[in-house]
């Protein structure tokens, strides 16, 4: 497990760098609900008349005077787009870095294969995934304890699994892309995470975009669909499923057969 340890000690620091930036800013706005939720109607009457914008961020499912519905809409938004932004991250450079600083040629002339490089990468990676979403659940459970207010644990949990389910999914596709690449894997898991990010925005707008739910992870794990319903979406869930394993296939496929040099 020499190359696990090694890829968690190297990612120890941006590791604490996102969980400490998504964690602060949500736990931040839940310091600040006792007093927005005192203009909790008024605030709620603006967010409903901003038509378009209300219904691309969930906000008109979901009731902005709640705890829950404040939780997911701030913490939809946080969580949703810097969960999203890490785990593309990890997912290109994990493979990527080896080959952009010459680093490949010495580690694979020690006795391991390739596919357990890969292995033990993909084990680092979702290792640190869910340290991430451990730090942020942290800092919530954390600030509602300062705050006095009790979350409904079940709607809580369930918003917080949806985001580790799709962040997963996303950390495959990238991992599978970042086999094929050099150089710039990162600039492009980015570019993937944020237009599925923005499908899933757009989906939210009009219903004549629904076949994007079908290409997108954030519709399953939208707080504004996971919270109201109390359930996720199984048959979404599992089609995310498939492409997080055809990522997979495809990064240990490429990499076992890839000329590095």
């Amino acid at each position: 497990m020499g190359i696990y340890l090694h890829e968690m000690k190297r990612g120890r620091m941006g590791l604490l760098a996102w969980g400490c930036v998504i964690g602060g800013m949500i736990a931040l706005c839940l310091l600040l609900y006792p007093e927005l939720t005192k203009e909790g109607a008024s605030i709620q009457a603006a967010i409903e008349s901003m038509g378009t914008f209300t219904a691309a961020f969930g906000a008109d499912r979901l009731n902005y005077a709640e705890l829950m519905g404040f939780y997911g809409i701030y913490g939809g938004c946080m969580l949703g787009i810097g969960g999203i932004f890490y785990a593309a991250v990890l997912g290109t450079g994990m493979l990527e870095k080896e080959e952009r600083e010459h680093t490949a040629e010495f580690l694979l002339t020690h006795p391991v294969s390739r596919s357990q490089v890969v292995t033990e990468k993909l084990l680092a990676m979702i290792s640190q995934m869910l340290l991430l979403n451990g730090m942020v659940i942290l800092l919530s459970v954390v600030s509602f304890c300062i705050i006095g207010e009790k979350p409904d644990w079940h709607d809580f949990f369930l918003f917080h699994g949806a985001q580790i389910v799709m962040q997963f999914e996303i950390l495959c596709i990238c991992f599978g892309i970042s086999a094929f690449l050099k150089k710039g894997a990162t600039s492009a898991g980015i570019g993937i995470a944020a237009a599925l990010y923005f499908l899933g925005v757009f989906g939210n707008i009009t219903e004549k975009a629904e076949f994007v739910t079908y290409i997108t992870p954030y519709t399953y794990a939208d707080g504004a669909n996971v919270i109201p319903a109390g359930e996720l979406d199984i048959k979404l869930v599992m089609l995310g499923m498939v492409y997080a394993v055809i990522g997979l296939i495809v990064a240990y496929g490429k990499y076992t057969r890839k000329d590095i040099c």
